[in-house]
């Protein structure tokens, strides 16, 4: 029995093509192991988004080889699709092949170095599974994206989007549901054009889902403002169903309308700010996540602050920000840098403002009582859930993973809210 380890990097839909491609691998045979050291073959997820993410896949790279020089190295994902020329001396399978990991791993553990790279996408929907956390299914949509954002090396690894069809993702729901799931995380490059090529789109799919006669509920990952508002009273109308969360995914990058032209996001800062308002105006209680990059070439000071205009006005939940990297291959890395000790500043300036604003919205939760349902074990012995606005609720208790409680919050921080069990 070949025992496989596999170290998984990135987005949520690197971590589902890896529990996708761990259970067609123990389904024909071979052995899933959490320990580096027992394992024959390490499979590496790549992630291909930022500099430091390649940095760091490269440092565990070569820290196995030296550690164990006799391990057998598989590199997956968004790496070798979007460099393929590169670790030649390795077998290498691509984001699209993902249901030929059992042969990439028979050649390797036979001495043949193999390269599955090919872009016909077949899908990954209704295939065995090993997931990461058994009460939660991380489901793709669709492969790709739309856009051709400057800055962007995701899209040499993803292509353009091709959006699976809606009776496959129904029924793969449908089936995660009966075998216990009950969060389904709905994720790709860019949810929001789900649909588009076929006259379809992402509300029409959430429909259908909630639609399925099962308990379980629906958090909706990101998608792109510039698609999203084709829909969008139809979107926010969904997602006012009890099995949704009331939490939305949408990216800003940048406040200055001059930067996101140059970024090629294909949306104004206003546009931005009218779809959180609203989603706010039918659902005033909706966590909004939003994304931010610092120091892109062209951004200048008074661009810097467009942003943080922005984000004092729309007052965002959960900022994920990043300090621009320049990818290989791509316009923006042509484009001349600004000073890292600015943009490093930048991104200071914004984690300050986030956590203000963060924890200033998680206090307007304290006393509120509600359900939850235990999905991890927290630091120090304490519990985990999320409520129906998806905010984390953290319980100083050991909790049994998948009881429900009911809670009552009492404190909050910048991360999430703190709180106690109640008697119903």
């Amino acid at each position: 029995m070949t025992k496989i380890h596999f170290i998984t990097q990135g987005c949520s839909a690197n971590v589902a093509d890896s529990e996708v491609m761990m259970g067609l691998l123990k389904e024909s045979g071979s052995d899933i192991v959490d320990d580096v050291a027992q394992a024959d073959i390490v499979v590496f997820n790549t992630c291909t988004v930022k500099n430091p993410a390649v940095t760091d896949f490269n440092k565990n790279l070569k820290n196995i080889k030296e550690k164990y020089p006799n391990k057998k190295i598989v590199i997956a994902g968004c790496v070798p699709q979007s460099q393929p020329k590169e670790y030649s001396e390795y077998s290498k399978i691509g984001t699209y092949q993902i249901k030929n990991i059992t042969k990439v791993v028979d050649e390797t553990v036979k001495g043949n170095v193999v390269s599955y790279l090919e872009t016909n996408d077949e899908g990954r929907l209704n295939l065995p599974k090993v997931r990461k956390n058994n009460l939660i299914e991380i489901t793709s949509i669709l492969q790709g994206c739309l856009n051709v954002c400057s800055f962007c090396k995701t899209k040499q690894a993803r292509g353009n989007a091709k959006s699976y069809p809606i009776r496959d993702i129904v029924r793969h729901i449908s089936q995660s549901a009966k075998e216990g799931v009950k969060e389904i995380w709905l994720t790709s490059q860019d949810n929001a054009v789900y649909g588009l090529e076929f006259d379809s789109n992402l509300a029409e799919l959430l429909k259908e889902i909630v639609s399925i006669d099962r308990d379980f509920k629906l958090r909706v990952g990101m998608g792109n403002p510039k698609y999203m508002l084709a829909y969008l009273d139809d979107l926010i109308k969904v997602m006012k169903n009890p099995k949704i969360f009331k939490f939305i995914h949408i990216p800003l990058q940048a406040g200055s309308n001059k930067v996101l032209e140059h970024m090629k996001r294909g949306y104004t800062a206003e546009e931005f700010v009218y779809i959180v308002k609203k989603f706010r105006e039918v659902i005033p209680e909706i966590s909004i996540m939003t994304d931010i990059i610092c120091g892109y070439p062209t951004e200048t000071r008074e661009d810097f602050e467009e942003t943080i205009k922005i984000i004092k006005e729309t007052r965002p939940d959960g900022i994920n920000v990043s300090r621009f990297w320049p990818r290989p291959g791509t316009p923006a890395a042509k484009l001349k840098q600004i000073d890292g000790a600015e943009a490093k500043e930048r991104c200071k300036k914004m984690m300050e403002l986030f956590t203000t604003v963060a924890k200033e919205n998680n206090q307007k939760w304290i006393g509120w009582q509600g359900k939850i349902l235990i999905s991890e074990k927290g630091k120090n012995n304490t519990s985990v859930g999320k409520n129906y606005a998806y905010k984390q609720v953290v319980i100083a208790e050991d909790i049994p993973i998948g009881q429900e409680v009911r809670v009552k919050v009492t404190s909050a921080t910048p991360l999430d809210v703190r709180g106690e069990i109640v008697n119903d």
